[in-house]
């Protein structure tokens, strides 16, 4: 049974998600509605008001932070949400009224142990940008480096530890309903608490940020913020500033002094680098974190929330889009199979179908129709109606190449992202075989291998004694006994036989030493005689063998 919290705060909190239930679970915000075991029949069919998309982005932005990223990471769940509430979402932005300067100098202070004007020769009150969990500054180091300044709100981790105890307390009481189960709500909400408490420690973020520029380094336009060390902790980021404007801001005319294709097609390849071959990708590229820099470069902001993919996925996420680009639903469905964990009440067949259906629509399309990341997306929800829970990286992934889709027509109207990733898709494998063999993973299978020879011939006396001592059990699993004796019986006649032609060619050719009076064309004749024996003997054994294997073989066609 659910333990409701009496915290004056934790019960707002409860009238805040008990009002949106109410109001969302008449719509048709899910269809196999979770709401709806928790309403009255008669709740749920009075004042069908303006539930619209729209209005619950905004509903969720209003209940503070925890909501809004909630809101942010459902709007990349298609197999929970309809499609208009993920657009809805996806637009959706913390953005709320700046604190006081005040307070952000005595963050700093307290996070830094300098004051503010030590630290910086100088630092601009009014912030860049304003969110729920914290705000930008742009500032200036002492030796004259450009930086922006994100200073965490002060209380915030408080009201989100407060935020998050109630939806675990809901989460945990929808896991017992049919649709709880189905959707797997709890490992849903763990999945968010771990990106949300991540966002909330700056330090990760530097980190992030640090591997993601090392690893994007061969990418000459694109452009990631570096922290500084020393200016940086879990409530203060200080980073590179990147001068220049959102790539959804690029008029037509400024669209011709720049490069886009070219800009687009090195984004995406920078992208699929991340996430095929990396294994640590930037999650959240919506076009106000894609900047056009002053050099006519991209610029990627706000490396808060990013994803990870193990070797393993990485290799079927790669067979996976190489499917989905030439129309291989069935492929695309085994590894689709393969990666996710079904439930109870998986229909396979139903999921073939849909997918197949999603594939083949794509394929008789013309190519630049193609729209590989809806595609995924449209997979993920296929998936989850048919009882199939699919990593999140997969629907991360496909969410990242649909927003990726939208920047590159943004910088050119004719980018064609599938050609783009059968194009490089084959570098990708290049690089990740170059990876495996690095001199990290070359030491790891050396020791592999001098552990295995030093613990061999342990293993081999352990082995010879138990053989010596009558110690040695085979166990075989035998379906048929007979047909199992009958074998042996062949194999042993067969290699008694070659015994006996061996014996009848050595010993020939010792006799052929031995002079004597018999002789067949000119050699000794015993000797001639074990010779042809053993000619004739090996003949009628290759007979029999093609004979027998022969029958065995139409036999098994039967």
């Amino acid at each position: 049974m659910m333990k409701i919290s009496l915290k004056p705060q934790h019960l707002k909190i409860y009238q805040q998600i008990a009002a949106l239930l109410f109001r969302y679970g008449r719509s048709d915000l899910v269809q196999d509605p979770i709401t709806s075991e928790l309403l009255d029949e008669r709740e749920l069919k009075e004042e069908s008001g303006t539930d619209s998309p729209e209005q619950l982005a905004t509903d969720l932005e209003s209940m503070g932070p925890t909501f809004v990223k909630l809101g942010q990471i459902l709007s990349s769940r298609p197999d929970l949400l309809p499609e208009p509430y993920l657009k809805a979402l996806s637009r959706l932005q913390d953005k709320v009224k700046p604190f006081p300067f005040e307070e952000v100098e005595q963050t700093i202070v307290q996070e830094l142990g300098v004051r503010l004007s030590k630290a910086f020769s100088s630092f601009e009150r009014e912030p860049l940008a304003a969110a729920s969990l914290g705000q930008v500054h742009k500032a200036t180091l002492r030796d004259g480096r450009a930086v922006v300044v994100k200073v965490q709100r002060p209380g915030i981790r408080q009201q989100i530890i407060d935020e998050l105890q109630v939806l675990d307390e809901i989460a945990s009481m929808l896991e017992h309903t049919k649709s709880g189960r189905r959707y797997q709500v709890q490992k849903i909400f763990d999945e968010f608490r771990k990106t949300l408490v991540n966002e909330l420690d700056y330090q990760k973020e530097a980190a992030n940020m640090a591997q993601l520029a090392e690893n994007l380094k061969e990418f000459k336009r694109i452009q990631v913020p570096l922290p500084v060390s020393g200016y940086t902790t879990r409530s203060v980021l200080t980073m590179d500033y990147i001068s220049g404007q959102k790539i959804t801001s690029l008029t037509p005319l400024a669209r011709l002094d720049i490069d886009g294709s070219v800009l687009a097609d090195e984004l995406f390849r920078a992208y699929l680098k991340q996430t095929l071959v990396d294994g640590l990708f930037h999650a959240d590229p919506h076009p106000g974190n894609v900047f056009l820099t002053e050099d006519k470069n991209i610029g990627l902001l706000d490396i808060g929330m990013v994803g990870r993919t193990t070797p393993q996925l990485q290799e079927q996420l790669i067979k996976m889009l190489m499917a989905m680009s030439e129309g291989k639903s069935e492929v695309v469905c085994d590894i689709a199979i393969q990666v996710s964990q079904p439930n109870e009440e998986f229909d396979e067949k139903e999921f073939r179908r849909k997918v197949t259906s999603l594939i083949a629509e794509q394929k008789d399309n013309r190519l630049k129709q193609m729209d590989m990341g809806k595609a995924l997306l449209v997979l993920t929800r296929s998936a989850g109606e048919n009882g199939l829970y699919v990593p999140t990286e997969l629907t991360m992934l496909g969410k990242t190449l649909l927003q990726l889709d939208e920047i590159g027509k943004t910088l050119d109207p004719d980018f064609d992202p599938n050609s783009s990733v059968r194009q490089n898709v084959a570098t990708l494998l290049n690089q990740r075989m170059w990876k495996s063999i690095s001199p990290t993973n070359l030491a790891a299978s050396i020791l592999d291998i001098k552990e295995f020879v030093g613990t061999l011939p342990n293993r081999l006396t352990r082995i010879l004694d138990s053989i010596a001592n009558a110690e040695l059990e085979v166990k075989v699993k035998a379906v048929d006994a007979a047909l199992l004796l009958t074998a042996f019986h062949k194999i042993a006649n067969r290699i008694t036989s070659g015994l006996i032609l061996a014996a009848l060619i050595i010993g020939a050719s010792l006799l052929m030493q031995v002079k004597t009076k018999f002789t067949i064309f000119g050699y000794p004749g015993l000797a001639m005689l074990f010779f042809m024996a053993a000619a004739a003997g090996g003949f009628h054994l290759l007979i029999s063998i093609f004979i027998h294997d022969y029958r065995d073989e139409k036999k098994s066609k039967l």
